[in-house]
Parts: structure tokens; C-alpha cells; sequence
């Protein structure tokens, strides 16, 4: 098998790498300098893709990551998605909370506003201690 797309034939592709040493100019140095060139192969990224063809069976193909990205190829569903039965959720949905957790509170706001009320009463009330009174 060999190491090819096997929808838009991409292949192995050569090229040089290049070794360097020293520190860039940019950073404050005198530049980098070139200590070897050597030859080397760029592989493309191919993953093991199963796939359904135009008569309905399942192949697996190798094919690159551009390919799946792009839409040339779909791959097989397994497994049909969850499905809830309907009376199940309407009963879900009308119970509104879950087994073993608190019920849900829907006067939270009427709640805040009657502390808000509350402490502004009690901060009004406060007994206000005079400076004379303070010195004695």
C-alpha cells in the first residue's frame, strides 16, 4: 500500500533540510549561518478513512486530511443518532427537574428585590452615635 491519497493522488514530495546555527539579527546577533543542507521526503497527512460507496458497502480508503476537510469524501455512520422517544420528553419537560436535585426556584427575583428592601431598612434604622456623646 502505497503512501498516496487515493482520492487526489498526492504523493510524497522532496525536499532540503537546512541546519543553521547562531542567533538572528532580530534578536540582537550577527545572523545565522548555514551548517548543512540535506535532502529529505514530505509525507501528506493520510488517515484511514471507511468509507460508503455508490452500491452501499463500506471500503476503507487512505486519504489526506485536505481531502476530508474539503468534502471529497464522507465518512460511513455507524450508528443511527440518539433519538428520545416523544412521551419521554414532554414528561422531562414538564417535570422540569431531575432526579435527585432540588427543584428549580422561579421567584429568585421577587426574592432579591425583598433583601434589597430589607437591608435598606435596616441600614436607615441604625442608631448614629454623636461625637459628644464619643468624647465622655
Amino acid at each position: 500500500m502505497a503512501r498516496v491519497c487515493e482520492i487526489c493522488g498526492k504523493g510524497r514530495s522532496l525536499g532540503n533540510q537546512i541546519e543553521t546555527r547562531g542567533k538572528a539579527k532580530y534578536l540582537g546577533g550577527v545572523g545565522t549561518k548555514v551548517t548543512g543542507i540535506t535532502r529529505r521526503t514530505f509525507l501528506p497527512n493520510l488517515q484511514s478513512v471507511r468509507t460508503t460507496t455508490a452500491n452501499g458497502t463500506a471500503k476503507t480508503l487512505r486519504v489526506c486530511t485536505q481531502c476530508i476537510r474539503s468534502g471529497s469524501i464522507r465518512k460511513q455512520v455507524r450508528n443511527a443518532p440518539f433519538k428520545v422517544a416523544h412521551d419521554a420528553e414532554t414528561t422531562v419537560m414538564t417535570k422540569g427537574t431531575v432526579k435527585g436535585s432540588a427543584p428549580k426556584r422561579t421567584d429568585t427575583k421577587k426574592t432579591v428585590k425583598k433583601a434589597a428592601v430589607v437591608k435598606k431598612a435596616t441600614t436607615k434604622s441604625s442608631p448614629v452615635v454623636k461625637k459628644s456623646a464619643a468624647k465622655k
